[in-house]
């Protein structure tokens, strides 16, 4: 190639390059980036703030100066790489407030009303709940003690609707023989109600007396009567009642508990499921396969417990629905249409299913038996009662409020129905146990915790 040829091409390169740096000399904002001088900030900017860099054009697209930037040589490429530069703001991180403890404040214990004041619910007492801890169990807290049960949550399902259900009805129930609920505390796994604590239930209290002296009788029925009524009065129904759910403290306080099975009654009326209540104190009408029952449903457990705390002994100790129905019919003889209107000539569930009982059993006809011989501590006024609660018709079963005022709590005084829902019914005069309230139930917690896994205690 001739020398004059290459001087020419040479020449040519340099003054196309030339020409491309005078144009960026003289418009700098085009392009990628031009950088603002420090002198032109304020001093506090330029101490509080780093420096800011404004892009180029807003006009141009990122794809326009890629092509005019590529069409260059290399030798300005790297000019412009020193003369525009972009320099992003720098991300400062946020300093994050810190987070809440578990630990319970004093404003969160006061909106508690149930809660003492100087009950604490340290954080730690969770860490106590591992997989092999027994489902039921209580932990003393500073002077007071709780009872906390532990609800495990299903992976597939969550939570169980009984566990739902009995949280939202106690929340709302105050009362002195309604067990109170303080707090819940929910984990990951599992659901912890801290309940107010018991030394032992009525089953309990009875195994250890042997034989309920009859002014004990008289107070406990009065206090589940209590309960009951206030319960009723909101149209919520237990639906459960047995002694291992009747719960008792150190001053003989009683107390409803485990509302799993309970439901508040809807208006209009709605069916309900004939799976309730423990069998031995479920009432023949649910029996035979009612649905539709009101708060009578109650009041035949009441009964049979009545009988129970009198006697020392179950009253229908069933082993299945037909044998729960065969010993009721034994003791209160076989309903007729006079004990039982419509129970034979109507086309209700119960008279279809007293039909299908005496079909599968072949079952006769029983005449009853006389309840002054069952139940010989009873007085007139108190078999009286007794025959009240155990009524086959429903309708002629008595409420927990006219229970009250039945003449077999004649002897408690007049002053047991002045007391106020949140007072004990120990506030009255002369109203006290004859036979203690045993102390540390722990001692049998492990024969208790086998036979009813269930239930808080």
């Amino acid at each position: 190639m001739p020398l004059k040829k290459v001087k020419r091409s040479i020449s040519k390169i340099f003054s196309r390059s030339s020409t491309n740096l005078k144009e960026i000399k003289e418009h700098p904002t085009e392009g990628l980036g031009a950088k603002i001088p420090s002198s032109t900030l304020s001093p506090s900017e330029d101490c509080s703030e780093p420096p800011f860099y404004y892009s180029g054009s807003s006009t141009r697209s990122p794809s326009t100066s890629s092509r005019s930037s590529s069409e260059d040589s290399s030798s300005s490429s790297s000019t412009l790489r020193e003369e525009a530069k972009v320099v992003l703001r720098s991300k400062e991180r946020r300093s994050r407030p810190p987070r809440l403890t578990h630990a319970i404040s004093k404003e969160n214990i006061s909106k508690r009303l149930s809660l003492p004041a100087d009950v604490r619910i340290p954080p730690i007492y969770l860490t106590m709940l591992t997989p092999d801890s027994p489902i039921n169990w209580e932990k003393p807290l500073s002077s007071h003690k709780v009872a906390l049960k532990e609800i495990r949550l299903d992976e597939e399902e969550g939570y169980s609707c009984t566990t739902i259900r009995e949280i939202s009805l106690l929340r709302g129930l105050k009362q002195a023989n309604i067990i109170t609920l303080h707090d819940i505390v929910h984990t990951k796994n599992m659901i912890t109600l801290v309940f107010e604590y018991s030394d032992c239930d009525l089953k309990l209290y009875m195994e250890h007396v042997k034989s309920v002296d009859m002014n004990d009788v008289r107070i406990f029925l009065f206090q589940m009567l209590r309960g009951l009524s206030y319960c009723h009065a909101r149209r919520i129904l237990h639906r459960d009642l047995k002694p291992q759910n009747l719960l008792i403290n150190s001053k003989g306080e009683l107390k409803l508990a485990d509302f799993g099975l309970a439901r508040a009654k809807s208006i209009p009326t709605k069916t309900y499921s004939n799976e309730v209540v423990t069998l031995w104190y479920r009432p023949p009408d649910v029996l035979l396969g009612s649905v539709e029952y009101t708060t009578s449903i109650d009041m035949w457990g009441v009964g049979c417990i009545y009988y129970e705390m009198v006697a020392g002994r179950p009253l229908f100790p069933g082993s299945t629905a037909d044998d729960q129905l065969e010993k009721i019919f034994k003791v209160l003889g076989t309903p007729t249409e006079d004990s039982w209107p419509g129970i034979i000539s109507s086309d209700r569930i119960e008279a279809k299913g007293l039909v299908g009982f005496k079909t599968r059993k072949n079952a006769r006809h029983y005449p009853g038996e006389d309840l002054s011989t069952m139940a010989s501590r009873l007085d007139l006024h108190g078999r009286n009662l007794l025959q009240k609660f155990l009524s086959y018709e429903t309708t002629k079963r008595i409420g927990a409020k006219a229970a009250m005022d039945h003449s077999f709590f004649k002897v408690l005084g007049s002053e047991v129905r002045q007391l106020k829902e949140d007072q004990p019914i120990f506030k009255a005069r002369g109203i006290r146990l004859r036979n203690p309230v045993p102390g540390e139930r722990n001692k049998s917690a492990k024969t208790a915790v086998d036979r009813r896994r269930s239930h808080i205690f």
